[in-house]
């Protein structure tokens, strides 16, 4: 069970889904700090973002990665990185331009532990954003990077819920939607 995103949605995926934070490196992260220090949860989506995260002090709650930038290898420097020993490790599957019911399942399951949670994409992470946005609790910060600007910050509240399920509902493939609204419906009021 999978969503693909169509070509002809693609533009508009690429739009900054929350706050963009210009820069490179480390200079975006420093930037948003101070607006992630109470939030319920961080979540950072993409190898650079938690690099620069972990290296600023702050570790996420949850992270997923595919030890990749820009589709190519990520040095080994910043994969290493990555890998802390006070994360729990999972490993999904998740082809590139989709998000699958695996990749799905395990940002729930990382939302629930209490210990920070590394989730190794093999395939793509890129899109992990959206579904982090509507399973992550109120007041959940969503940390991603936007390719040659920057980094985007969502905070999530219930207007961001319901703008992550409406994009989500526009991409094609084997429905996920219901697991996606469950999820949802359960973070509601926490």
């Amino acid at each position: 069970m999978a969503l693909h995103l169509p070509q002809e949605l693609r533009e508009q995926f690429k739009k900054p889904f929350g706050n963009l934070y210009r820069g490179e490196g480390h200079a975006p992260i420093e930037s948003l700090k101070q607006d992630i220090h109470n939030m319920s949860k961080v979540i950072s989506v993409g190898d650079v973002v938690t690099f620069y995260l972990i290296k600023s002090g702050k570790i996420p709650d949850v992270c997923v990665v595919d030890e990749k930038i820009m589709r190519k290898m990520a040095p080994k420097e910043l994969i290493l990185g990555t890998k802390m020993q006070e994360f729990m490790q999972m490993s999904v599957d998740n082809p590139a331009g989709q998000i699958t019911k695996e990749l799905v399942l395990a940002l729930h399951e990382a939302m629930e532990y209490n210990r920070p949670t590394r989730i190794f994409v093999c395939g793509e992470e890129d899109l992990a954003a959206l579904p982090a946005v509507v399973i992550a609790p109120l007041h959940s910060a969503i940390i991603y990077g936007q390719p040659g600007e920057g980094v985007v910050l969502v905070t999530v509240d219930e207007e961001k819920k319901y703008e992550a399920v409406s994009l989500l509902r526009q991409m094609r493939g084997d429905s996920i939607y219901s697991l996606l609204d469950e999820m949802m419906k359960a973070t509601q009021g926490r």
